[in-house]
């Protein structure tokens, strides 16, 4: 009794085998004349055998699933997504199992869906639709989990939608697994044209080099993309109007970087924003500090003394920025501006003279100190204008400056406006 048993399990297993067998072929029949709902019907009746099949049969299963739903995806970012899960699945079985039979087009065909999420994801970043292009670069992550950098750029793009819960939640996830978005570019100089090229691996800069037609091999890190993080995740917060844990954002990335630059101006950012320029300052001036020849710091220090008031301090700041940089159009124009800031209280008393003698020869006075004022501000405009020749506002205060202190230059910056508004 108990050997006929046995013998009725196995024509039952072998009947459940053929049955198997022929829902594949039936799906890889349909599949192949593009009728993807006879293969979907084939595989769900597979699938209910699947569980007593072979690890070669369940391979052929999960290949077969991840065809019919990349084919039929269209839009569908779910489909798209467990068409990936079904082919890492074939990897996964093969790999556990030893065989190969499916694994290489598995892989190509893994890449292609890959490819595709991220041109969709680009062609939507270009064209504003941020959304989309984070929902899709989040799906192209899942779909291979170590290129976590599509992970980093799903947050981006979902801070760019003002989508601030998901980039949060894709930000904690990138601490969590600890990214730092490093990365090293090969790099060699071109003997012939003599400038600096990037290679995709060491193995193909060395060989250039070894041919001799290259030279100079250079090996470059990128900056850590945490300061950037840590910024983006306490500035959310603060839009939020989550300021203590804006703060803490920064003060738990300092814990591992607490003399990095980026996180400093990060952390000054953020106070900035809150209002407390005060401490703003005080960071800032701990940054300048420690690099005293970077002439951008020097200008935001300028900015938020100006904010504080204290235009004396800000004229400095700026002075040493351009000093550093003389092309930096930004701290001229804003030297202009203080200088020119000066001008409503000399304008205010003009207006309240009256008209006796002593009046008349105040107003003179005030005029020609009026004047010094315009022609000391105007050596920065000018300079603005060598870096930027097409500033507007500058041309248009140098202008009026001129017509005021009769410099036939006026007429030039006129027509330089014109020309630029279009002959307005």
């Amino acid at each position: 009794m108990k050997t006929k048993f046995i013998i009725v399990l196995f024509l039952a297993v072998s009947a459940i085998g053929f049955s198997q067998k022929q829902e594949l072929k039936s799906a890889t029949k349909a599949l192949k004349a593009g009728d993807f709902i006879a293969a979907g019907e084939a595989l769900k009746t597979a699938e209910g055998l699947l569980e007593a099949a072979d690890e070669k049969t369940k391979a052929q299963y999960h290949f077969l699933k991840g065809q019919v739903l990349a084919s039929s995806a269209g839009d569908s970012l779910e489909k798209i997504e467990k068409a990936a899960s079904a082919y890492n699945k074939v990897i996964e079985i093969e790999q556990a199992g030893g065989g190969a039979k499916y694994s290489e087009q598995a892989s190509q065909f893994l890449q292609t869906l890959r490819q595709s999420l991220v041109q969709n994801a680009i062609k939507d970043q270009n064209a504003k639709n941020y959304k989309e292009a984070s929902d899709k670069l989040y799906v192209s992550y899942k779909t291979n989990q170590l290129d976590t950098t599509h992970l980093y750029f799903a947050a981006g793009n979902a801070v760019n939608a003002k989508d601030y819960d998901t980039a949060i939640k894709y930000y904690q996830e990138l601490k969590t697994l600890g990214f730092n978005g490093i990365t090293t570019e090969y790099r060699a100089t071109n003997k012939e044209t003599g400038k600096t090229e990037p290679f995709d691996s060491k193995q193909t800069r060395d060989i250039a080099v070894k041919s001799g037609t290259y030279i100079k091999p250079e090996t470059h890190k990128s900056e850590s993309k945490k300061a950037e993080i840590a910024k983006n995740v306490a500035l959310i917060y603060m839009s939020q109007g989550k300021d203590e844990e804006a703060i803490v954002a920064i003060e738990d990335a300092k814990k591992e970087n607490p003399n990095d630059a980026s996180l400093m101006q990060a952390e000054a950012d953020v106070y900035y924003k809150l209002g407390n320029i005060e401490k703003y300052k005080e960071i800032m001036e701990q940054i300048v500090a420690n690099d005293p020849e970077n002439a951008d710091l020097l200008y935001n220090l300028g900015v938020s003394a100006s904010r504080l008031g204290d235009n004396t301090q800000a004229m400095e700041y700026y002075k040493k920025a351009i000093e550093i940089n003389p092309e930096m159009a930004s701290a001229q124009i804003n030297i202009a501006a203080l200088i020119l800031g000066k001008e409503k209280a000399i304008v205010d008393e003009m207006n309240n003279l009256g008209t006796s003698s002593k009046d008349y020869k105040r107003y003179d006075e005030l005029k020609q100190n009026r004047d010094d004022l315009y022609r000391s501000a105007v050596p920065y405009l000018e300079g603005a204008l060598k870096s930027n020749p097409d500033n507007i506002e500058a041309i248009r205060t140098l202008m009026n400056i001129f017509y005021q202190i009769d410099d036939p230059k006026a007429e030039e910056m006129k027509n330089k406006l014109k020309a630029l508004e279009g002959g307005n």
